[in-house]
C-alpha cells in the first residue's frame, strides 16, 4: 500500500520560510517522479514543482526563485524548500508520486499523478 505523508506546513509571516517533508511507502521510489501541488480556498488544485526520478527540477513561474524541491532517495522523501512566502501562497500543500519508468519528462497536470498523500496547511499572514 503507498502511503505518502506531508508534514512541516503551518502559520508563518509574509517573508518567512518553511519546509515541508514527503515521507514515501510502498512505492518505487527511485522509479517515480515526486511532486507538489496545492489548493486555496475556492480554487483548483494547481501545481507547484516536481522533480523528476533523475533529479530534475520543474516550478510553476509563481514560485521560481522561492521555492526549492529536493528528494532523498535513500530516505524515500522528498522535500519543499518555501522561501519569501507570501500571503497568495496560503494553501494546502500536497505530496504526489507518479510512477515513471520511461523517463518521460515530469508532468503537471494533477490528473496524471498517481498518488497523493493527505495534504498539510500552510497559512502566510501579512
Amino acid at each position: 500500500q503507498v502511503q505518502l505523508v506531508e508534514s512541516g506546513g503551518g502559520l508563518v509571516q509574509a517573508g518567512g520560510s518553511l519546509r515541508l517533508s514527503c515521507a514515501a511507502s510502498g512505492l518505487s521510489f527511485t522509479n517515480s517522479d515526486m511532486g507538489w501541488f496545492r489548493q486555496a480556498p475556492g480554487k483548483e488544485r494547481e501545481f507547484v514543482a516536481a522533480i523528476s526520478r533523475d533529479d530534475l527540477p520543474v516550478y510553476v513561474d509563481s514560485v521560481k526563485g522561492r521555492f526549492t524541491i529536493a528528494r532523498d532517495n535513500g530516505a524515500n522523501t522528498v522535500y519543499l524548500q518555501m522561501n519569501s512566502l507570501k500571503p497568495e501562497d496560503t494553501a494546502v500543500f500536497y505530496c504526489a508520486a507518479d510512477f515513471n519508468p520511461l523517463r518521460r519528462p515530469a508532468r503537471t497536470s494533477d490528473r496524471d499523478w498517481d498518488y497523493w498523500g493527505q495534504g498539510t496547511q500552510v497559512t502566510v499572514s501579512s
